[in-house]
């Protein structure tokens, strides 16, 4: 399940898990971080109460048992939790990696929620597949891995996205760029001054309180505190509930806030060594701001004097490009592309893709699941690639259609149109949209009707797809 920070997954996800307790078996929601499972734990037992005290839950009697599973929890208790998950007493059990540690088992567990999917491994996955065979498993996030992602859209695995953003939410205005003091300095007062709060990422511990105090020196009037997780639960703790409270402007901390902080009233993001982190991380930390009504800003900044690698520059630009509602897909499909989507079946959940080409590597894929699904195993019938090349000006010029990524939808629709019929609701809709079509749009609309060649012409054999547009495409 795909969505946004804040666009209802959770709700989703706790519908899921009543049909399954409705059948008399147990869920189990994984959180990555203490704070995390802490929030689902109170969100659901509102969400239950609400249900209960609205009558619908059913009958007066009928509870639902809520646990909370997680390092924090003292050892008789955890014993306690553990014996009444054994013994079938627990319908709904939300914990961290605690859920996977030794002593961890269900009577019968029916659904297993993994709540941003992309902190995980794919080995904590499997462990608690293997409780039970027969296990469902529901994975949420803004920015599936590339692996889970692959799986979904090549058919392996369903999957659902939720494309409505929450209301009245505004794009986060992202700026990526060479670090500045004087930018920064600039950043964190104009969020002063609409009573605002910022968080300042940097991710080395060694150095943090150095930056802090840098930063006291660029902004003296600036209430600074420092967070990362090396320091204790309980100052941690302290410091995460003053900056909710308010109690100083600034924090400087570590990707520790990268999940599970909900704080609307912090709107400016400043990220140092943007380039040193991967694209799902940036897009999550980005989610850290922009969560209430005011306008969010977001700063990814690099040194000016270490050159970037050729991978960080794609990731940056993918950050600056993708920043309205919902671009966490986007994202995603970016990331896929640029790491491969890693072994399907081992525990390598990046690569491969580039030994093949992602368009092949998709294709062979789709293939083999068809197949599969078709009950077709072995099969004796030859692949070949049909190639047409036409020496003539067809392309969706940049005049007619000014976003890269409609421009790649529309040629993707037409590839894959294998009925004259499929092309005429894409020229119905170009005309449409974008107007009057000029004539290299024209001449790319004829050559894809053209498969009536195919009337005149030996078809070809299964592994067909047309190539439009030479130069373009």
């Amino acid at each position: 399940l795909q969505g946004e920070v804040g666009s209802g997954k959770t709700i989703v996800a706790l519908r899921a898990a009543l049909n399954v307790i409705d059948a008399k078996a147990q869920v189990a929601l994984l959180a990555p971080t203490e704070v995390l499972a802490q929030q689902h734990h109170r969100t659901i037992s509102k969400q239950l109460g609400e249900l209960a005290t609205k009558g619908k839950l059913g009958a007066p009697d009928y509870a639902i048992e809520l646990a909370l599973l997680t390092g924090s929890v003292g050892a008789a208790e955890k014993r306690e939790i553990q014996s009444r998950m054994k013994s079938g007493e627990i319908d709904l059990v939300v914990g961290t990696h605690a859920l996977l540690s030794e002593g961890v088992g269900f009577k019968d567990l029916g659904l297993v929620i993994v709540d941003e999917e992309q902190r995980f491994g794919v080995e904590q996955k499997e462990l608690l597949k293997k409780l039970r065979t027969s296990v469902d498993v529901l994975a949420m996030s803004a920015t599936p891995i590339p692996r889970t992602l692959e799986m979904a859209i090549t058919g392996i695995r369903e999957m659902s996205t939720i494309t409505t953003p929450p209301e009245e939410r505004h794009p986060i205005l992202t700026y990526v760029g060479p670090q500045d003091e004087k930018q920064i300095s600039a950043a964190i007062h104009r969020e002063l001054l609409r009573d605002g709060q910022v968080f300042y990422i940097h991710n080395r511990v060694e150095s943090i309180d150095r930056v802090a105090l840098k930063l006291k020196e660029l902004v003296p009037e600036a209430r600074i505190r420092v967070a990362h997780g090396q320091m204790s639960e309980t100052m941690l703790e302290d410091v995460i509930l003053a900056f909710w409270n308010r109690d100083f402007d600034v924090l400087v901390c570590t990707t520790i806030v990268e999940s599970g902080l909900d704080i609307p009233n912090a709107n400016t993001l400043i990220v140092e060594r943007a380039d040193m982190f991967g694209l799902s991380q940036l897009h999550q930390i980005r989610g850290r701001v922009g969560r209430g009504r005011e306008r969010a800003y977001a700063y990814f900044l690099y040194p000016v004097e270490k050159p970037l690698t050729e991978v960080a520059i794609d990731r940056l630009n993918t950050i600056a490009t993708n920043t309205e509602l919902g671009a966490g897909m986007q994202v995603a499909l970016k990331d896929l592309e640029i790491r491969g989507a890693g072994n399907l079946l081992g525990g390598e959940q990046s690569g491969h893709i580039a030994e093949v080409g992602f368009d092949l590597y998709m294709r062979m894929i789709g293939e083999a699941v068809q197949d599969y699904k078709s009950g077709i195993i072995e099969t004796e019938e030859i692949s070949h690639e049909c190639k047409i090349e036409i020496p003539v000006d067809a392309h969706l010029p940049e005049s007619y259609i000014d976003s890269e990524r409609l421009r790649l939808d529309i040629y993707r629709r037409l590839a894959d149109a294998k009925e004259p019929d499929e092309v005429k609701p894409i020229e119905e809709e170009l005309l449409d949209r974008f107007g009057q079509m000029p004539e290299p749009v024209m001449t790319l609309i004829r050559i894809a009707t053209r498969p009536l060649l195919r009337q005149t012409q030996p078809p070809c054999q299964r592994g067909h797809r047309q190539q439009i547009g030479r130069a373009h495409v």
